[in-house]
């Protein structure tokens, strides 16, 4: 990667307080919209947000970075430009993989929420937090409280956070808990196409596999879904996996099976070829976020 990424390490100690504006809320929609945000930061945030980094490093900031505190338009462009190449060399190669992890977990969560509602969710969390009515603890650098207030309170599982939970250093924003996802699976490498397990994939069964995986299921629901023995299913499902078409979480002595983002592009793409035969029409899918 380029050098210049390394002018990134001020703004985001390993620990510690950095600030908010680097996380916009529009990041939910996607690189470009959450780059735009940072870009329309008001001068009076930087000003204020960057501040306290000095203080909080121990040491002077470099100087774009006061440049960028003093309102410096050209230095939050530069910023904005340093994040983007890094996003392009360091995340998106791995994206796929990255957002099939995530999405296992929302899954989960929301499989919790649906079985047992808040208190099911909030339970089911790693065990870095614990839910102990009605506080949700979490494992933090610093002691803190955020109080609610009857605000809500978003939960995003994150690929790239470690070991502790994070949120706004500001209370005032939307009360956000940023936690890391399991880690229970080899290290990511770039995606390539998988020509030679998606080969595997010829036949009926494997096709009904991924068609009763829907949103979620564990082995013995996708067994009983697909009409095959528990052992045919989780054979079936190692395949789907090795293939790059499903992510596997542990949950307690069952595990649950999500497509990941490859393997639902498959399916859409055999649901669309299906209505354009005269076949079955797509059906629905749902998605519960917490």
């Amino acid at each position: 990667m380029n050098g210049e990424t390394r002018l990134l390490a001020p703004l985001v100690p390993t620990r510690g307080y950095f600030p908010d504006f680097l996380t916009p809320a529009e990041g939910l929609l996607g690189m470009d919209e959450a780059l735009a945000a940072l870009r329309e930061t008001p001068a009076a945030r930087l000003h204020d947000e960057l501040s306290r980094l000095a203080p909080a490093a121990g040491r002077p900031l470099p100087a774009w970075i006061r440049d960028m505190a003093d309102g410096e338009t050209r230095a939050l462009g530069r910023l904005a430009g340093i994040l983007r190449r890094y996003y392009e060399a360091a995340v998106a190669p791995y994206w796929p993989r990255v957002q099939g992890r995530i999405e296992a977990d929302r899954a989960a969560r929301g499989r919790a929420l649906l079985d047992g509602g808040a208190d099911r969710l909030l339970a089911s969390l790693p065990p870095m937090m614990r839910w102990r009515p009605p506080v949700l603890e979490a494992d933090y650098p610093v002691e803190r409280e955020l109080h609610l207030g009857g605000r809500g309170l978003l939960l995003l599982p994150s690929y790239f956070c470690r070991r502790t939970p994070v949120t706004f250093y500001n209370p005032d924003l939307t009360p956000v808990l940023v936690y890391p996802v399991e880690h229970q699976v080899p290290r990511l490498t770039p995606t390539v196409p998988p020509d030679r397990s998606l080969g595997r994939l010829v036949g009926q069964t494997r096709s009904a596999i991924l068609h009763g995986i829907g949103v979620g299921c564990t082995t013995s629901e996708l067994a009983r879904r697909v009409d095959v023995s528990l052992a045919s299913a989780s054979q079936h499902a190692t395949v789907l996996r090795d293939a790059g078409l499903l992510f596997t979480l542990r949950q307690g002595n069952a595990v649950l099976h999500t497509l990941t983002p490859l393997g639902a592009a498959l399916l859409r793409g055999a649901r669309a070829t299906e209505q354009a035969a005269g076949g079955p029409a797509p059906g629905g899918t749902a998605a519960v976020e917490a």
